[in-house]
């Protein structure tokens, strides 16, 4: 138990500076354009998409959800290759051990939306944590992209397709056998996701969010309804 906590801890804090790296400003850099400055000042796709373009947000996306699953698949074979023979089906989530891939997986999303290189602000997590989640365990990682799907594209809002991916995510992990303690840092992060999106959640309330854009050479904005951007 001791080299279990030994390696987790290890894995949890490298998941946290990597996935702490921040792809939307790596990916717009050749543009220009400083996205914290411009649209809702956020580094994650929609607002990539939004104020430089769609094959920057392929990029940001891209960056931000390979540095999750990454993170996860590597952190796996470590703990399962330090600490139990190499056996991955140790930390399944119905295992007992499934904690220790839960606060890996918290360090991922946490890593992203308090990056240690932006003064702990960065994006608000969804795209990392889907590669994280297809990491923790890919029916997880699909659930939680079916759920966005299901609600993002019929109403073109991004917020609220991440926002109940995020609600549906420990959830989805219960569902798949996961305990009361690996279950804990899951929740955290669902909370923190949904935190990250409180205001995009009151300009829904408000109708005022604006719709998934994204933006062109000649500076129109694809799909855009007016609005407020977020």
């Amino acid at each position: 138990m001791a080299r279990l906590a030994l390696v987790t801890a290890a894995c949890m804090a490298v998941a946290y500076f990597v996935c702490g790296i921040p792809f939307g400003l790596v990916a717009t850099r050749g543009d220009g354009v400083d996205v914290r400055k411009a649209g809702s000042g956020n580094i994650g796709m929609t607002n990539v998409a939004r104020t430089v373009g769609g094959k920057a947000a392929a990029a940001t996306f891209a960056g931000d959800m390979g540095k999750g699953l990454v993170c996860m698949l590597l952190a796996r074979a470590v703990v399962a290759g330090a600490c139990f023979g190499g056996d991955w089906s140790m930390l399944v989530p119905s295992s007992p051990f499934a904690l220790s891939m839960t606060l890996v997986f918290s360090c991922c999303v946490l890593g992203h939306v308090f990056s240690p290189y932006l003064r702990f602000h960065g994006g608000k997590g969804i795209s990392v944590g889907f590669g994280a989640g297809l990491g923790l365990f890919w029916p997880i990682g699909l659930g939680m992209l079916a759920v966005f799907v299901a609600f993002a594209v019929p109403s073109r809002y991004v917020s609220l397709g991440s926002v109940t991916a995020a609600i549906s995510l420990p959830v989805q992990c219960a569902l798949w056998g996961m305990g009361p303690a690996a279950l804990a840092p899951v929740t955290v992060v669902a909370c923190v996701v949904i935190w990250a999106h409180r205001n995009n959640i009151r300009k829904l309330a408000s109708h005022q969010e604006s719709r998934f854009s994204v933006r062109h050479r000649d500076g129109a904005d694809e799909g855009a309804d007016g609005g407020e951007r977020r």
